[in-house]
């Protein structure tokens, strides 16, 4: 099977913003509790933080976590988790019918966001409270001193501010399963009045606002624009979420969903024209992709689960192991916000340990790199720069969810401080190589070029704490500098990042 694809200097999309690589942490599960913190860890350090998972986060190299939800967030009280540590409450988490020792508050969240070189996105409850709770947070975080939270803040141990500059308005306030549920006009309109709020304190903060859960919701798109044409002129940008499941186990159909994530942007692009239009503002509001993954391998069980238990301290939840297959979708998912940056400023996997994550841990034992953590990893450190809008030429197959669906999944970057260009490829073809024709115009000639490749012949290979290195990156063989650019050849259902110095 033969395609063309060409890169021009002309031919951008945008300037990509770092945080397109975030990541996310909720009080769910392991994420916390045998996550990131295990005090009783032979690799704890004196804050209770896992020193390895630490460095696994460093490697992905993540510029931002939102924390602490997710769904949490809809019935937590942030002052439970702030103070001496034995005398904060034990409370029941209604989202997932498990009880929170708040051990870990901002305090302690944020130490972890320094050590691990990231920055905190963090969310305020709208659903069981409101705006006073909100800015006070707000507060407590952000000023220097001489009001009554922020010296709290002091007489905790912090005596600076943070200084946090992104801020979610809610979670999910779209979905009935949602603590504080809301019709999108209350939402839109408590919304509004908490960016108001939020405002007079500090105009330079970033607000985002929620929009549709999934793209299969009753209300969307019209959330989004009663959401919106309620918010505009206070909010930054406004939140989606997606996740991706294959219970069919339909290869063919699971690597097509991107076409739909593209849809959903798409759409929601057009309803933010739609409400700038009508508010006659001058102001630009963003897409903040802040929930994404695979997620089915696990579900259904968990559901059942969770409707059984009573109330258990950080349990074993929702711990996807994903598997080769799942490399694929996650390199098309990061593609297509490669390929969206222009309007996706802002994407965070969920989660970053073991919930769903890219990285897993044993309690009191290792912890070990998933599938994903790879193509995450390759996006996140390799795909800063310039997004190029590649011409592609490509067969292509039907779906149920789209026709004409390429059987070449790329996106490209140019790192102009470097002078490399990057690309990011999968072949969904199941049963044929790729050749490639990559014409490179105007960016002068190829010096050098690198192939680094993710390929096994078993779709259901998964990394474990037993074998952790059965899906591991190798050094490729397929990128050859031609008279006009690269030739490429990518083996059937595989994931490759080339690398051309210019």
């Amino acid at each position: 099977m033969k395609a063309r694809v060409t890169a021009h200097s002309r031919y951008t999309i945008s300037e990509i913003d770092n945080r397109l690589y975030g990541s996310f942490l909720e009080h769910l599960g392991r994420a916390v509790y045998t996550g990131i913190y295990e005090p009783d860890h032979p690799q704890a350090d004196d804050s209770g933080m896992r020193r390895d998972v630490i460095e696994l986060v460093r490697e992905l190299d993540t510029p931002i976590c939102r924390y602490p939800g997710g769904n949490f967030v809809s019935a937590y009280n942030w002052e439970d988790g702030i103070g001496p540590k034995e005398n904060r409450p034990t409370r029941l988490d209604l989202a997932w019918r498990t009880s929170e020792s708040n051990q870990v508050g901002i305090h302690e969240f944020a130490d972890w966001a320094e050590k691990a070189n990231t920055e905190m996105m963090l969310a305020l409850n709208l659903g069981s409270r409101g705006l006073d709770e909100a800015r006070a947070f707000v507060e407590y975080v952000n000023h220097p001193g001489g009001s009554y939270w922020s010296d709290l803040r002091k007489k905790n141990g912090r005596a600076d501010p943070w200084g946090v500059k992104l801020w979610c308005l809610g979670n999910e306030m779209d979905g009935p399963w949602q603590i504080g549920h809301k019709s999108a006009l209350e939402y839109g309109r408590l919304a509004n009045e908490t960016a108001k709020a939020l405002r007079s304190f500090d105009k330079s903060l970033e607000l985002v606002v929620c929009g549709s859960s999934h793209s299969e919701m009753p209300s969307y798109p019209q959330w989004e624009a009663t959401v919106l044409e309620q918010t505009y002129d206070q909010v930054d940008y406004i939140s989606l979420h997606m996740y991706f499941e294959n219970y069919e186990k339909n290869t063919a159909e699971f690597l097509a969903l991107p076409e739909k994530l593209d849809r959903y942007i798409g759409t929601v692009s057009g309803v933010i024209d739609y409400v700038k239009s009508k508010s006659r503002s001058k102001r630009d509001v963003k897409i903040s992709f802040d929930e994404w993954n695979v997620w089915y391998h696990e579900r259904k069980n968990d559901a059942k689960r969770m409707a059984e238990w009573d109330w258990p301290h950080a349990p074993a939840l929702l711990e996807d192991i994903y598997t080769f297959e799942d490399v694929l979708q996650v390199g098309c998912i990061l593609n297509t916000f490669i390929r969206r940056s222009d309007v996706v400023r802002i994407a965070c996997i969920a989660q970053l340990v073991n919930v769903i994550a890219p990285i897993m841990t044993v309690p009191g034992g290792t912890s070990w790199r998933q599938t994903i953590f790879y193509p995450f990893k390759f996006a996140s450190t390799l795909g800063r720069g310039t997004a190029l809008n590649l011409d592609v030429d490509c067969p292509t197959y039907d779906a149920a969810v789209a026709a004409n669906v390429s059987y070449l999944d790329i996106s490209g970057v140019h790192d102009a401080a470097s002078g490399v260009l990057t690309f990011f490829a999968v072949n969904r073809n199941g049963t044929e190589h790729l050749d490639i024709d990559l014409a490179i115009e105007r960016f002068g000639s190829p010096k050098s070029v690198e192939h680094t490749i993710l390929k096994h012949d078993d779709l259901e290979a998964r990394n474990t704490a037993e074998e952790p290195n059965k899906v591991v990156p190798k050094q490729g063989d397929g990128a050859k500098i031609t008279a006009g650019g690269l030739s490429l050849s990518l083996p059937p259902y595989s994931y490759s990042v080339v690398r051309v110095q210019m």
